[in-house]
């Protein structure tokens, strides 16, 4: 390595002793550590977005607890089709209302608004979510496929929660208006 250029740097207690640990668990030097630090922030600078963070901290959770799993679009239209056409997909269905209600009870401390659903469900790539206003969203699907699906998730989702809201359905998008 050439000579190396020298930088003074601040930092406050809390910071230093943050840099010391890291050193003594990596044991790395310092410096070395300070070198990775900002490359690794030059190469991901872009989850310093507040939504992009807010997305990779939710995917990180999700896929660490071995609950969720990553699934091709075309995969999930074909098992989405063939729930819809199955000779009892009646059970399909029951059964769908029942996680969502489940799901309500599980997340209830993470989870707390129609917002928080919506951005959750944004994140595993059910739709786009679009805000209109504090209270209306727009849910561009993608597909019509879906549709239901999404929309009885939200409703048994939202009942188990106590939040009033009006589903409407267009063509390949939802709109979901909460009244409390």
């Amino acid at each position: 390595m050439p000579n190396p250029h020298r930088i003074t740097v601040a930092f406050d207690a809390t910071t230093t002793g943050l840099l010391e640990k890291i050193s003594k668990e990596a044991e790395l030097s310092q410096s070395e550590i300070m070198r990775r630090a900002i490359k690794f922030y030059d190469e991901n600078k872009e989850i310093t977005d507040p939504n992009t963070k807010r997305k990779v901290r939710l995917y990180l959770e999700m896929l660490s607890k071995g609950e969720h799993i990553i699934l091709d679009v075309d995969h999930w239209l074909l098992f989405l089709s063939l729930a819809e056409t199955c000779e009892n997909n009646e059970k399909f269905w029951s059964q769908h209302r029942q996680i969502a209600k489940l799901h309500s009870e599980q997340l209830g401390t993470k989870v707390r608004t129609a917002e928080d659903i919506l951005m959750r469900l944004e994140t595993c790539n059910f739709f786009r979510l679009a805000k209109n206003s504090e209270k209306d969203f727009t849910l561009v699907l993608g597909s019509d496929l879906p549709k239901k699906f999404i929309k009885m998730f939200l409703e048994e989702y939202f009942s188990a929660m106590g939040i009033k809201a009006e589903i409407k359905e267009n063509l390949a998008k939802l709109r979901v208006t909460v009244q409390r």
